[in-house]
């Protein structure tokens, strides 16, 4: 049986994929296709690469700073947190808050792998036409522009412009992309990472949390139509309460939290005659 794994789409929500790759790695599945879209299509194009789950929360942790870090701890990480930092840049152009052509570029090195043909793993990778407001999926070619567009928070990251189109953001119109895995895999498995809503949370929120916020509630609805009409064989949204897209200072938060729903995804998937490594 071949099996099919989606990553959603959510900012620093998406580290939560680290410990659902981590559970599939320790049930021995080996998925023939993936698909990602924005975070998703990141970490989706690290494991595609042969990274393990464990292997990609090791990467991560070497880039971030967490609340609670000190000089001791900052210390040991202090090159990867240099690159990581340097790779932003701040757009002159009023199309969006910051390029991240840097960042694109350490990450593609990172991986070893410039194309989708250079992965040991298919993966798809969805971002959006700002005119047509199509889907755009690119599964050929040069990884680096796939990931940027797939990533471009409307706002936040500059569009990207290629061949004839402004890209954005897959998550505009298709966040959890289980669906295009469905016809050449027999088992679909989603990850779904939308944050959990707090109704006691009153705060005014500022001009970047008003359009990530509202971007979650869209694709929220989104996800939850495609869910009824088409749902994936496996379905596992961890509980990710209080983590904004852009809180990358609150990443052992997302593990902790996501960790409960590991359990789920392991009960869920044992039971599947799909694909094991050897």
């Amino acid at each position: 049986m071949k099996t099919g794994v989606a990553l959603a789409g959510g900012g620093v929500r998406g580290l939560a994929h680290i410990p659902a790759l981590e559970t599939l790695d320790a049930c021995g599945v080996r998925p023939s296709a993936l698909a990602g879209t924005s975070m998703g299509a990141i970490i989706g194009a690290f494991y595609a690469s042969g990274w393990s789950g464990t292997r990609i929360r090791d990467f991560i942790e070497q880039h971030i700073i967490e609340r609670g870090d000190n000089w001791k701890t900052l210390y040991p990480k202090r090159r990867g947190l240099i690159k990581w930092l340097s790779a932003f840049g701040i757009s002159f152009k009023g199309q969006g808050l910051l390029k991240v052509d840097g960042l694109l570029k350490y990450l593609i090195e990172s991986i070893q792998a410039d194309t989708f043909e250079d992965l040991a793993i298919p993966l798809k990778v969805v971002a959006t036409d700002f005119h047509s407001g199509a889907a755009v999926v690119f599964e050929k070619g040069p990884l680096a522009p796939a990931i940027q567009a797939s990533i471009s928070i409307p706002g936040v990251f500059v569009p990207v412009e290629h061949e004839g189109r402004i890209l954005i953001d897959g998550g505009v119109v298709n966040n959890l992309p289980y669906d295009l895995l469905a016809e050449e895999c027999d088992a679909t498995i989603a990850i779904d990472i939308i944050p959990t809503p707090t109704e006691d949370c009153t705060d005014a929120p500022n001009m970047v949390d008003t359009i990530l916020g509202t971007l979650d509630l869209m694709v929220t609805q989104l996800t939850q139509a495609k869910l009824e009409a088409q749902p994936p064989t496996v379905y596992v949204r961890p509980r990710l309460i209080d983590i904004r897209a852009l809180d990358f200072m609150k990443a052992s938060e997302v593990f902790e939290q996501a960790a409960p729903a590991m359990d789920e995804l392991k009960a869920l998937v044992e039971p599947l005659a799909i694909d094991r490594a050897e």
